[in-house]
């Protein structure tokens, strides 16, 4: 169809000047760097570190300049405690305690009970909100599927007639290389034969799945438009068909969410939780809206993102992909492309519009342009929101849907675009440029939409009239924004935040440049060089400050030792450096608090007052001549995240770091299968096939279960977990539900009554069957291990094990009388892997996995040297007066509850984990005859208690235990009594010391800062 883009041709220059900005090609994604493929394997975390290891190695060896000026001694810190003894580990083997969920389906049901049962519940009034129709129930499209097949109905795999001939087809369109060698390899002699194929070309396999294969989902549909004498192309499909076949989908059959609830956090109704979309305020007040002119709706939330991405490593090739998923889907669904949660909606035009050669006219056709082609896609909301449609869930259950349009994913380019603002103004508030980035306030009002709509339909009384009431109303004269007639929408608020451009490649981005500016870049570099190892930390051994084309995903790996670099460094000119390590604390404060899972409005307080300290701080880097002002909308939009997070639920719901992601699957690997010549139809098709492929093999696994639910296993792509627990954990086990259900009513009047069905925290613990090390003696632990005083650690932990009430004296005194033969041996573990649950006890958090080393040096398979490693861990310290479970259950009794100051690190402290090793079972009938033996033991290296966080920079500073001759004090412990790993920061002082390297600072250093941002699981234990 003609494009009339240039009917309002006497604009003014000024309108359009900033719209070449948005021409840039520095906001497309680099193809080479492209985030890791998510996985649902917990082991794809595990990886062996040895190659890893052995190239930091050399990277730790390399030259460096020496220090501008001679190194300082570190500061000082407080002296030793006095050390109390570890009280007596408890007789519990946490080795791969709980089996693996079988389907990802029931993880989720499992989810969503816990989130029921750790909140209190307000459902929308009324009853009828989400209501089913009258309806019959449908046939799930499963269902219809088999019934419309003509394969044999002892066939799950049909049309393929054969397991064979189904997962060959599967490899070639998923994981398989072009349909020219697919074709190449089956065109050798006896391979169709051999394997049992159906098919002997591509083509061939390609014309089975266009004939038999369904997707669920609709075909594109081409559409031109031409603009100034050009024609262009959008390939997009039909939103309510795409929404049908999301809202309809039998995998996501109980998982969908039909009504918005109120979530609290205690049962006076006072402290809301938000996470999901349901739980927010749009929601709920988007049914109440409908309620009052057509109860019974089901609102279904429209969310689409749109981002341009770059298709080649070389050239300009790009895509304009647009996807769409809906807000019934629960976010961990959504943010994974694995589950398909995600549909790709459309394929805008690219084009800069460069024939065009007035640049006011350019400017303006880009903006009309793209609003017409998304008004084009989404026009069907218009009536459906409205009226409603008939929709089946993925159960079979007809429900009477409005999908409404809620939230727009993207960065600030688009943004400005989609609003009709003025590139440096805000897109959501009528803040002056001017003032933009200067003061931070929560609470400021949005842009006035209806006196945007207003001016928008002064659109027929000419184009003066228009040009004036536009610029009146603080946006620009576009012809039709794509949201000026979509039912119950106010653009302003469906703009929402952006964690990965306006943090991570946005205002976090600027902090590290100003800190390199302040400090130096060779200071900053020498302590990047030297921070321990730990599973949460990428190490930059060359430095950070000569990093070109930083992505988000390494400015978010800076940000966990981002605070290390600055404390104790000093600044030029005397300057106090309080505000600044104040500033980059508030920083790191507020992101981590923003990428919270759930949130309550005690948090969201938090991230209110880290952004107000921010502010408060910032004038640092203007006194140190680093910066003129903070006038950058990226730092302003910081001011809506709490507003989006009350209406649309936490920021996980709509980042674009998950729908980049989406950018490979549905348009980097499309354009790969193509010829590159017109390769738009080429992609479409191919990614046609590629949902039909994945379509069928859901489809698979829902026969194969009908048939026998013990077989939907074997062909899924889903990972399983084989756990074996030991008799000695099952006797364990039951002696803790025996003593749980005693200690019941005891907490009964400390705990919401949903919480006591439930069991108290603790970490899972996987160790591997087979050791590292088969035998090893007390000689070899103590040189290749350090674990020098092991065998006197282990005489006191087989008295304190045979007698949990003993005294430290009774315990020295008896320990003497313990006979350790030299000549045992024992099998050793190199690694201890954990699986963290809910840190904010909301049943929102997914599982977090984090592993510990205990590597003594050793070569790798290439014969490269491997440094050793030996992690520092948080321990469970326990009360020397109670025995096994009771020593962690009496903290409650007591009265420690979540969030008092004491509740995070009470009972804990770090420890340096040397050797992780198991007794064998003669030794353990020699010395513990009567008793349950224990299960993996681990000698650990102790460092001082945890005391008060420093004023300024807010970590906790503890020092390594030594004795009275210097010797570094250890003791045995159950493996149980590990929660975690954890990373230290060392104490450098004014110039890190030049012969400290990564691998062997915490040798060299005494002196460490608990690193509360290694990761969010611990920064959410600790806050």
């Amino acid at each position: 169809m003609p494009f009339e883009g240039d009917y309002f041709g006497d604009y003014d220059e000024q309108d359009f000047d900033d719209y070449d900005k948005y021409d840039a090609q520095d906001d497309l994604d680099p193809p080479d760097l492209d985030p890791a493929r998510d996985s649902d394997d917990p082991e794809d975390n595990h990886r062996d570190t040895d190659a890893e290891d052995a190239e930091l190695l050399d990277e730790e060896q390399a030259w460096e300049a020496s220090p501008s000026s001679p190194p300082a001694s570190p500061l000082p810190s407080p002296g030793p405690e006095h050390l109390h003894s570890p009280g007596n580990p408890q007789p519990l083997q946490a080795e791969q305690d709980l089996a693996e969920r079988n389907t990802i389906l029931s993880r989720a049901l499992r989810a969503h009970a816990q989130i029921r049962s750790c909140t209190y519940i307000v459902r929308f009034p009324g009853g009828l909100a989400g209501a089913p129709l009258s309806h019959s129930r449908a046939p799930t499209e499963y269902q219809t599927y088999k019934d419309a097949s003509d394969a044999s109905q002892d066939n799950p795999y049909g049309p393929f007639v054969s397991k064979v001939d189904w997962e060959f087809a599967r490899w070639a369109k998923l994981r398989g290389p072009g349909s020219t060698a697919v074709t190449e390899l089956l065109v050798i002699e006896e391979i169709p034969r051999l394997l049992g194929l159906s098919y002997k070309t591509t083509a061939q396999l390609n014309a089975l799945i266009d004939k038999y294969l369904t997707s669920g989902r609709p075909h594109f549909t081409r559409w031109e438009i031409v603009v100034a004498g050009e024609t262009f192309e959008i390939f997009y499909r039909d939103i309510i068909a795409c929404i049908r076949a999301l809202f309809g989908d039998p995998e996501f059959g109980g998982l969908l969410v039909f009504a918005p609830e109120r979530h609290y956090a205690d049962a006076d109704h006072t402290v809301r939780v938000y996470f999901d979309m349901h739980t927010g305020k749009w929601w709920w007040a988007q049914q109440k809206e409908m309620e009052k002119h057509n109860p019974g709706a089901t609102i279904i939330p429209v969310i689409i993102s749109l981002d341009k991405t770059q298709l080649t490593l070389f050239g300009n090739k790009t895509a304009y992909p647009v996807y769409l998923t809906i807000g019934n889907l629960p976010k961990d669904i959504r943010k994974k492309p694995s589950r398909r949660g995600q549909i790709l909606l459309a394929y805008l035009p690219s084009t800069n519009l460069a024939h065009i050669t007035s640049k006011a006219a350019r400017h303006r056709a880009v903006a009309n342009l793209y609003h017409a082609c998304l008004t084009c896609v989404l026009k069907p909301l218009k009536i459906a929101g409205v009226e409603g449609i008939a929709m089946a869930s993925g159960d079979g259950v007809w429900r009477r849907t409005h999908p409404l349009f809620a939230v727009h994913i993207s960065d600030y380019l688009e943004q400005i675009l989609v609003v009709g603002c003025k590139m440096g103004e805000c897109p959501k508030c009528p803040l002056p440029a001017q003032e933009i980035g200067e003061t931070t306030d929560c609470a400021r009002p949005l842009r006035d939409f209806n006196r945007t709509l207003a001016a928008l339909q002064t659109i027929t009384d000419g184009p003066c009239v228009f040009s004036r009431a536009c610029k009146q109303a603080g946006i620009k004269p576009i012809q039709g924004p794509y949201w000026q007639d979509l039912p119950f929408v106010n653009i302003y608020r469906s703009i929402t935040p952006d964690i990965l451009h306006q943090l991570s490649q946005g205002v976090v981005k600027h902090v590290v440049s100003w800190i390199i500016s302040a400090y130096g870049a060779e200071e900053i570099d020498a302590r990047c060089r030297r921070f321990p190892p730990n599973h949460s930390i990428r190490l930059f051994l060359k430095g950070i400050s000569k990093l070109q084309r930083v992505t988000g995903k390494e400015h978010a790996d800076m940000c966990r030792f981002l605070l290390g670099l600055v404390i104790g460094i000093p600044l030029p000119d005397s300057v106090s450096p309080s505000q600044l390590v104040c500033a980059v604390r508030a920083l790191l404060d507020f992101m981590y608090l923003a990428q919270y899972p759930a949130h309550t409005a005690d948090t969201l307080n938090l991230l209110k007052d880290a952004l107000q300290r921010f502010h408060d701080n910032k004038a640092i880097f203007v006194r140190l001549g680093i910066q003129i002002d903070f006038n950058f909308p990226k730092l302003h939009s910081l001011d809506h995240y709490i507003l989006s997070i009350e209406l649309f639920g936490t920021t996980d719901n709509y980042d674009t770091q998950f729908t980049e992601r989406l950018h490979i699957d549905f348009a980097k690997d499309a354009y790969r299968a193509t010829n590159w010549k017109d390769e738009f139809p080429q992609m479409t098709l191919w990614l046609e096939r590629r949902e039909k492929i994945l379509r069928h093999n859901a489809y698979v696994q829902w026969r194969l279960h009908e048939i026998s639910p013990g077989q939907a296993h074997a062909v899924s792509d889903a990972p399983t977990t084989s756990s074996v627990v030991t008799a000695q954990c099952m006797l364990a086990i039951s002696r803790f539900h025996t003593f749980w259900s005693d200690l019941r009513p005891l907490l009964a009047h400390r705990n919401p009554p949903q919480l006591l069905d439930s069991e108290p925290f603790m970490t899972r613990i996987k160790i591997a069957r087979t050791p590292n090390v088969r035998a090893a003696t007390f000689s070899v632990a103590s040189e290749r291990y350090g674990a020098v005083f092991l065998q006197d650690a282990l005489s006191r932990f087989v008295v304190r094990y045979r007698n949990p009430h003993a005294s430290d004296a009774e315990v020295e005194a008896q320990s003497l009388g313990v006979h350790i033969r030299p000549s045992w041996r024992m099998p050793v573990y190199h690694k201890v892997r954990f699986i963290l649950e809910d840190a904010q006890e909301l049943g929102v958090m997914e599982e977090t996995y984090d592993v510990a080393h205990a590597r003594p040096e050793h070569r790798d398979k290439q014969k490269r040297l491997v440094p050793s490693r030996f992690d520092t861990v948080v321990v469970w310290e326990e009360d020397k007066n109670l025995t096994g479970m009771q020593r962690m259950l009496s903290y409650l009794v007591y009265g420690i509850t979540k969030g008092s100051a004491a509740h995070a690190l009470l009972g804990y402290r770090v420890g340096r984990l040397r050797m992780v090793f198991k007794l064998g079972k003669k030794v353990t009938e020699e010395l513990f005859p009567l008793l349950m033996a224990p299960g993996h033991l681990a000698y650990i290296e102790w460092f001082t208690a945890f005391t008060v966080p420093d004023d300024v920079d807010g970590l906790y500073r503890i020092s390594r235990c030594r004795g009275l001759n210097n010797e570094r004090l250890a003791s045995v412990i159950e493996v149980a009594q590990l929660r975690r790993s954890c990373h230290l920061f060392p104490i450098f002082g004014h110039s890190v010391p030049r012969d400290w390297t990564s691998s062997t600072v915490l040798d060299r250093c005494d002196d460490f800062l608990f690193n509360e941002f290694s990761d969010h699981h611990m920064y959410m234990s600790m806050v």
